[in-house]
């Protein structure tokens, strides 16, 4: 298989959670690879920060729990650069608290920027791919969709991500008809701003080491490989599959 399968020259990319962690990482990544990419998230600061720093990247402030700036961002994409070929849900937020004390606003809140706002998103650029006959969607879900957080407490974390790894799958077989491809991605513990508390600490720095059986968190540079194998022709034969990357989190 020659390189250039995982070329992304021509394609624009929707990415969302783009001002900090996985998002702006990613933007960077499948940028460097060749797309535009529209990169989406509430800090418009950051967002025009990575514009100046990353060709091909246009910086959309959008708020993802909003349908109305959804629908604008996909407009605004499909307005200025054509077409939409990759979307990466990837704008998240958890809940550390015990689910018998958790607030039902709380819990609603999280699953609505988890998982009802990637459905929409989704929904609303699966229009256009259809049309032209090709597109990638790519879930940023978490091994926490498919284990327990234990002993963290996350139930709307877990319940949003466990959500979306099923809805991947039920998009995938919906969608296949189309040419388009639906998958997620499930990072086990990373540096991002959802995990800086804990990796600042000696014992949660141990306790993840302890866990994983690489004996260490992951480095951002590795999610390139699967999310460029999923957002190109390299994994063109690839839908409905939740590909980890966790060290070895969910073997063991």
């Amino acid at each position: 298989m020659s390189d250039d399968r995982f070329d992304l020259d021509g394609r624009v990319a929707i990415v969302t959670g783009a001002s900090s962690g996985f998002g702006a990482h990613l933007s960077r990544t499948l940028a460097a690879a060749g797309a535009q990419v529209v990169a989406a998230a509430r800090r418009a600061d950051r967002l025009d920060e990575l514009a100046t720093d990353v060709a091909g990247v246009v910086p959309v402030a959008c708020d993802v729990t909003d349908d109305v700036q959804c629908e604008a961002l996909v407009d605004r994409a499909l307005g200025e650069l054509g077409r939409v070929d990759i979307l990466v849900n990837n704008a998240g937020a958890s809940d550390a608290q015990p689910a018998i004390d958790e607030p039902i606003d709380d819990f609603r809140s999280v699953v609505e920027l988890n998982l009802n706002a990637s459905f929409w998103l989704a929904r609303l650029v699966a229009g256009p791919m259809r049309e032209q006959g090709s597109g990638s969607i790519i879930n940023i879900a978490s091994v926490h969709g498919l284990v327990a957080a234990a002993p963290n407490h996350q139930a709307a974390y877990t319940a949003s991500k466990g959500g979306l790894v099923t809805l991947t799958r039920e998009l995938a077989v919906q969608w296949a008809g189309y040419g388009i491809r639906v998958n997620a991605v499930a990072p086990g513990y990373f540096a991002t701003e959802l995990t800086d508390d804990m990796l600042a600490s000696d014992s949660g720095t141990r306790w993840i080491e302890r866990n994983t059986p690489l004996r260490r968190p992951g480095e951002l540079y590795e999610l390139d490989g699967p999310v460029l194998l999923l957002a190109s022709d390299a994994g063109s034969y690839i839908t409905g599959a939740v590909l980890t990357v966790d060290g070895g989190w969910t073997a063991r």
